[in-house]
């Protein structure tokens, strides 16, 4: 019997891992061509869950067996550096801590590289004149200058190629939640210009970027759209959901304990639609041993849904009433933003702001000129609460 991880569990050893054998092998392809002096770039999307970190941290350990050093970047980990906003420096002190740790795992940076980094990045005065047994001493400060930072943080993976050339074959550069550069308080499309600028002069580094992003999101089109950024030279590959078959096949190496009738399968995967956050989740909370026809799965969907959106339902709680009612206008179909308004009986340009809080926390989308909620069973979690208590939980 296989391993079955559990739905939030990224970081998959072999046994756990399945499938995605073509994408690994395009991804890599492109990747390799770092070692000719490329600076392949891509783009990966897909729907929250699929997979998309999963494959990542794979790619990361493979390609750092093969000679590569690798930085991986989340950037949800922004936060931490966040004071009344996010902001560029934000990206770049996680970057730049993000690159020294990938070096540190490579035992090849030395500390050298870090009092570079603080003499290069600050500006030097004198803040006042002190004083020891009549003698007087400057008092020196320093500050943070953004430019200069951004400059070195951006110019440093390849300051590290040059001088390990002969020990790496390239230095790939992973940042995976890229839709949360849609929360800067700036211009994001400015940025990625910046980024692109940097990177277009670079050689034998490697670009992925990874979001959670639904396909209709404005944020792809920034990237790699035809006036986007990268437009023309992104390659954007989308990770898609299991099929039915690979659902089946995962499900019969990982979980075959579950004895599925075919009626029973089939509602698993209508449940789950082969994304693989909510096929691990589901498939760990079903009973093992006991046949699982329509009916069963059913109602063990029923009473796993809290469960199963646990990570949304939380982002829920912390909505703000006008946020949670304009989801709730959502339920029963897609509406247009003045039909919203409408639902609300407030005006169209009073929701804009929580429109785009929504669409951030990806619990909405917009899809032809009309918002609707992004994930089904999210939905589905909803319309079980207002079934079983009377009301959508405030």
């Amino acid at each position: 019997m296989g391993t079955l991880p559990l739905g939030n569990d990224n970081d998959l050893d072999d046994s756990q891992f399945y499938n995605r054998a073509e994408e690994i092998s395009f991804i890599s392809e492109n990747l390799e061509l770092t070692k000719k002096g490329s600076t392949p770039t891509i783009l990966l999307t897909g729907i929250r869950g699929v997979g998309k970190t999963a494959l990542m941290k794979k790619l990361k350990k493979d390609f750092q067996k093969d000679g590569y050093i690798v930085v991986y970047m989340e950037l949800s980990g922004m936060n931490k550096y966040k004071k009344d906003s996010l902001d560029r420096f934000c990206f770049m002190k996680l970057f730049y801590e993000s690159i020294i740790n990938a070096y540190k795992e490579s035992n090849i940076l030395s500390i050298n590289t870090q009092i570079l980094k603080y003499i290069k990045t600050r500006n030097f005065k004198i803040d006042k004149i002190s004083s020891f047994e009549k003698i007087p001493i400057p008092i020196i400060t320093t500050e943070e200058d953004y430019s200069k930072f951004a400059g070195f943080v951006m110019d440093l993976p390849q300051m590290i190629y040059d001088d390990f050339k002969d020990e790496i074959n390239g230095v790939l550069i992973f940042m995976d939640e890229f839709q949360i550069l849609k929360q800067l308080d700036e211009d994001v499309n400015g940025f990625l210009w910046y980024i692109r600028s940097i990177i277009q002069s670079q050689k034998n580094i490697g670009y992925i970027f990874s979001g959670s992003m639904s396909l209709k999101d404005d944020l792809i089109a920034d990237i790699a759209g035809q006036k986007g950024a990268f437009g023309g030279r992104i390659l954007n590959y989308e990770i898609k959901r299991f099929s039915y078959e690979t659902t089946k096949n995962y499900l019969n190496e990982k979980a075959d304990y579950l004895n599925f009738t075919e009626e029973g399968f089939e509602r698993f995967y209508h449940c789950t639609k082969g994304n693989l956050y909510y096929v691990n989740s589901f498939a760990r909370l079903l009973p093992p041993n006991i046949e699982l026809n329509e009916e069963k799965v059913n109602s063990e969907f029923d009473k796993s849904l809290p469960y199963l959106v646990i990570h949304l339902s939380s982002e829920w709680y912390k909505l703000s009433n006008q946020e949670q009612r304009i989801v709730i206008a959502l339920i029963e179909g897609p509406l247009k933003r003045i039909e919203i308004a409408n639902k609300l009986q407030v005006t169209s340009g009073a929701i804009g702001s929580s429109l785009k809080t929504l669409q951030n926390k990806m619990l909405i989308e917009m899809d032809n000129n009309k918002y609707q909620i992004y994930d089904s069973i999210f939905k589905a979690w909803l319309k079980k609460e207002y079934r079983e208590k009377g009301d959508y939980p405030f």
